[in-house]
């Protein structure tokens, strides 16, 4: 996965034009977010996958969850996906909580009619109460968990995909979430879950792949891919373990 790091800023096509013309424009530096990665999940498997800071695991998830497409290589993906990637993601936050409800559930591929019927499910799994008419501009990163927890797993999806989500809002609902996210792998939900906690990859997770610069340093049993990464820690740089809990 490339992207195109542009250091100049060209404000409007005529400048932009100009310059080209004067030979102005400096080439692009390509950086690669992701290079070479490779793997398969089988079906009802939980990967975990872990790396410091700027590994590579939010683009890798965009990517399986369709949100980026790849520039190289091929996803192949089977069965429906509901993703919960950055808070937020998939929100308009000038709508209610109650209006987020249909348009989240919408993008994940719900009809209006089976959301009406699992509406008081989701207000109620999430706690929000009366804040479910509040715009969601105004919630708070927990909130905005509990809500996109609240729509993604109202039915059990074929994959589930998680970025982080079970670190934020209060300890009760992280219990809450960790034993619905049991339930739906109980049933042989497949869990692609990013997290900074080593702890909770070892407790949800039965694989781990483990990313740095966007390469795979290592992928297979969740403990002992772990092991590697904390052994790595230690050479590991201040910013990039920043909020990364290795215990």
């Amino acid at each position: 996965m490339e992207f195109d790091l542009s250091k100049e800023r060209v404000d409007n096509l005529k400048e932009y034009i100009i310059r080209a013309i004067k030979r102005e424009i400096p080439p692009k530096t390509k950086f690669k977010a992701l290079n070479h990665v490779s793997f398969k999940v089988r079906k009802g498997e939980r990967l975990g996958v872990i790396g410091f800071n700027g590994a590579g695991k939010s683009t890798l998830l965009k990517i399986l969850s369709g949100v980026m497409k790849a520039t190289e290589g091929e996803v192949k993906v089977k069965g429906n996906v509901a993703p919960l990637l950055e808070l937020g993601a998939g929100f308009d936050h000038n709508y209610t909580g109650s209006e987020n409800i249909f348009l989240n559930g919408s993008i994940l591929g719900y009809t209006r009619d089976f959301l009406e019927e699992k509406y008081d499910e989701i207000a109620e799994f999430s706690e929000l109460g009366e804040f479910l008419e509040v715009p969601i501009k105004n919630y708070s990163s927990g909130m905005k968990a509990k809500l996109g927890f609240s729509i993604a797993t109202v039915v059990s999806p074929d994959i589930l995909i998680l970025d982080e989500v079970l670190s934020v809002g209060d300890v009760k609902f992280r219990e809450k979430s960790t034993r619905k996210l049991e339930s739906l792998m109980k049933k042989g939900v497949t869990v692609i879950l990013v997290s900074h906690s080593i702890e909770a990859i070892r407790k949800i997770c039965n694989t781990a792949l483990w990313l740095d610069h966007g390469k795979v340093m290592d992928y297979g049993e969740v403990d002992k891919v772990c092991d590697k990464y904390i052994e790595a820690a230690k050479n590991a740089s201040r910013a990039q373990l920043a909020n990364i809990k290795l215990n």
